[in-house]
């Protein structure tokens, strides 16, 4: 009976490289972000991103074993990299209570309601993420300032982000310093800040083999072009905010992302556009989170019209 032919959701990779080893590969593409972020918010990050890692972990355990009835394996690191990337997506002040809640709703909601691993229609991270923001606007919105004080949590000093700013009409484009928002030096969730290191973690990525280029490049591009197109600030609007952190690391979920190189073209593209329409007219002055979700609604229906080649099939018909 051991030998069974095991059937289980798409995607499947056609690969030696198992579960853990793809979510370990993404975890070490993190840790320049975190690094980045353990500098500039010192004592509040550490507490943001142990707490998420372990509310994650053991939400994963106690549902799947507890409700479920079924037996956990949380060695895969799927809950681990979920709640790192929740932390990423949240202030360093954010209260322990509050990110637990996310971790519940991100596991239990995002993930195990759809029936686990590789089931999930939408990224579980980003809805803990968008729970949290909807229910506690202000304590999601509350952005620590940056080296300001390491030691603070609760009690760190903050402020807008450039593009709340921006949106409240404080600051003009002109006043932003991009290279202070390439290393990292400005206001906002844990993840947002620092380009840079969110970049050499798509490089490794690429290296790796752990996803492709079509996702992030699309969605980069769409919201670059489109900028131009109505006159907005082209690199504030891709090095603030969650732009990059969403694009390299949320939107090319394989789980939630198109299996076509095709689809995955017009998902990062559509991604772009909703994520600018957002933050140009919407109430909020970051879209990416809701346009990612949207686009995951999305993907079902894409992959349905755009199919990647047959395994063994000619490219010629």
């Amino acid at each position: 009976m051991d030998n069974l032919l095991t059937i289980s959701p798409s995607p499947h990779a056609h690969t030696k490289e198992t579960v853990s080893g793809l979510m370990g590969h993404v975890i070490i593409a993190l840790i320049p972000a975190v690094l980045v972020a353990l500098y500039y918010f010192g004592l509040g990050a550490a507490i943001v991103i142990c707490t998420s890692i372990i509310g994650c972990v053991a939400a994963e355990y106690l549902i799947t074993r507890y409700v479920m009835g079924r037996r956990p394996d949380i060695r895969n690191l799927s809950a681990v990299l979920t709640g790192l990337l929740l932390a990423l997506n949240v202030p360093s002040n954010l209260p322990i209570w509050i990110i637990l809640i996310g971790c519940v709703v991100a596991i239990g909601i995002g993930k195990l309601s759809f029936g686990g691993l590789g089931c999930n229609i939408f990224n579980p991270a980003l809805v803990g993420r968008v729970f949290l923001l909807l229910s506690f606007p202000v304590a999601m919105t509350s952005w620590p300032e940056p080296v300001v004080n390491r030691m603070a949590y609760a009690d760190a000093t903050t402020g807008a982000t450039i593009l709340g700013q921006l949106k409240m009409g404080l600051i003009n484009p002109g006043d932003v310093n991009l290279l202070d928002a390439m290393l990292g030096n400005i206001g906002g969730s844990l993840g947002e800040v620092g380009a840079i290191a969110l970049v050499l973690g798509f490089l490794y990525m690429l290296w790796k083999n752990v996803i492709t280029w079509h996702i992030p490049v699309s969605i980069v591009a769409t919201v670059a072009l489109f900028s131009l197109c109505i006159g907005a600030p082209i690199g504030v609007e891709i090095l603030s905010g969650g732009l990059l952190l969403g694009a390299i690391f949320m939107a090319t979920d394989y789980v939630t992302s198109p299996m076509a190189k095709s689809g995955m073209i017009v998902y990062g593209v559509a991604i772009g556009l909703i994520t600018i329409i957002i933050r140009q007219w919407g109430a909020y002055p970051e879209g990416m989170s809701f346009a990612i979700l949207i686009m995951n609604g999305v993907t079902p229906l894409i992959n349905r019209y755009m199919k990647p080649r047959k395994f063994g099939e000619s490219k010629a018909k």
